[in-house]
């Protein structure tokens, strides 16, 4: 049977995790999280589906879904979204409708929202071509990776000549690094021992069983007290010796003084990088920040869109930049960012974590490393070991490394049974925990 090429419809549901319950996911900005995904189904006549969502954290999934409902008239009754140029049109006519980009313009609810859809539409499009969307985009030419990009307020940074140029001295040794890649896999990083919510017995315990799962970074949640972020830092530290690299992430807490000083304070116990020490927004602040104390700056989970990224790379003002695959306007942006940092030399180290973002944001590092940056070399993704299990293609990480995946489309599908079970408010898990919590108050 021929598969039909038209999009025929677009379902978005809400689906929300209890995981305040136990504080996974706690920091200094985000005390009781309830992890959350505004979750989209792109269906065709014969399949198959697309699968994509934004990540949230409770209150407010409910406005991502009907931000992206409002897109459905730029798929739904249209050509399916699975070639090169179709891919391109796609981002380009969700974040320039112009009534929805007023309320951005490219940033927040709005531009969050044209990221699922579009990333839906490359999990639509890897799935039709029989491959993991790391390998399809690495199986495009630099031509039309070019293509997939908007360049507007970038080219004073990255022209479409310079983007291409880069593409195409990476383009020889594709194949030896996907080989590789699938021989290796990719490093990770680990978060989960470093909630803040953890006690100082649970943060030893964790952190020894990171390292002896193969990782050889860890991150710890910091910003709300400086002498327990002195004492858990200290505790880390003496639990995974001098070896293993510990990155503390203040989740945007502080002003840039007060970075400075909390950091110089947390120096010497060599942190691998001090992640969002202040406003995304503040190019400048990050700046002051990372020349003003000892240890990296790193930033990005919560930068709006890929021209503050061009500013911080202008600036000098990150050491590494980290993306998310639910952030900005999907792989699309991601592709110009992942250029950006190639073109000023700064490794990308993804976000990751949260409902999915693990399963997504992998297929870009591993495109970055066999098609754009050709190297691993200071580069992580970052892994949380929860919600996995509500996948039908989860990660797989052994030995402190994510597995190539080779299931085709983007990671992306839940499971059915997942969807019914934590669809908010009326699914079962939520009914069972009364009214209050079903209306997002946490408990």
């Amino acid at each position: 049977m021929a598969v039909t090429d038209t999009v025929t419809g677009l379902e978005v549901h809400d689906v929300r995790f209890p995981t305040s319950d136990q504080l996974h996911g706690s920091d200094a900005m985000n005390p009781d999280p309830d992890y959350s995904a505004a979750y989209v189904v792109l269906r065709t006549a014969d399949g198959p589906d697309g699968h994509g969502f934004c990540f949230t954290i409770g209150r407010g999934n409910d406005v991502m879904a009907a931000a992206i409902l409002a897109l459905a008239p730029y798929v739904v009754g249209r050509p399916a979204p699975v070639t090169a140029d179709r891919l391109g049109a796609l981002h380009r006519d969700l974040t320039h409708d112009s009534q929805l980009r007023w309320l951005g313009p490219e940033k927040g609810v709005a531009q969050m929202a044209a990221g699922a859809v579009v990333n839906a539409a490359w999990d639509l499009a890897a799935r039709r071509a029989g491959l993991p969307v790391w390998a399809f985009l690495a199986g495009l030419t630099p031509e039309e990776l070019v293509g997939l990009v908007d360049f507007r307020y970038l080219s004073d940074a990255l022209t479409p000549a310079e983007a291409l140029a880069l593409l195409r001295a990476a383009e020889p040794g594709r194949a030896g690094r996907a080989a590789r890649l699938k021989a290796e896999g990719y490093p990770a990083y680990a978060t989960s021992p470093g909630w803040l919510g953890h006690d100082d017995v649970t943060l030893v315990r964790l952190a020894k069983a990171a390292v002896a799962d193969g990782f050889d970074q860890i991150k710890l949640k910091v910003g709300a007290d400086l002498d327990d972020d002195l004492r858990r830092l200290r505790l880390a530290r003496d639990a995974v010796g001098p070896g293993v690299r510990i990155a503390v992430d203040a989740n945007q807490r502080w002003d840039v003084a007060e970075a400075v000083r909390w950091m110089t304070a947390l120096a010497p116990y060599a942190p691998h990088w001090i992640e969002e020490p202040t406003s995304p927004d503040d190019v400048l602040g990050h700046a002051a920040v990372r020349s003003g104390q000892p240890v990296k700056v790193a930033t990005g989970e919560h930068v709006a869109n890929r021209v503050v990224f061009k500013q911080l790379l202008q600036a000098g003002a990150v050491d590494f930049v980290q993306i998310d695959a639910a952030r900005v306007a999907g792989v699309n942006d991601n592709l110009a960012i992942l250029l950006m940092a190639a073109k000023y030399g700064v490794p990308v180290c993804p976000h990751a974590g949260g409902v999915g973002l693990c399963e997504l944001v992998q297929h870009l590092a591993m495109f970055d490393y066999v098609a754009v940056s050709g190297s691993w070399e200071d580069r992580v993704i970052e892994y949380v070991d929860h919600l996995h299990e509500h996948f039908t293609d989860p990660v797989v990480v052994e030995r402190g490394r994510y597995r190539a995946p080779d299931a085709p489309g983007f990671s992306a599908r839940m499971d059915p049974a997942s969807l019914a079970e934590y669809r908010f408010p009326d699914g079962p898990v939520w009914r069972a925990r009364g009214p209050r919590r079903a209306a997002g108050v946490p408990a």
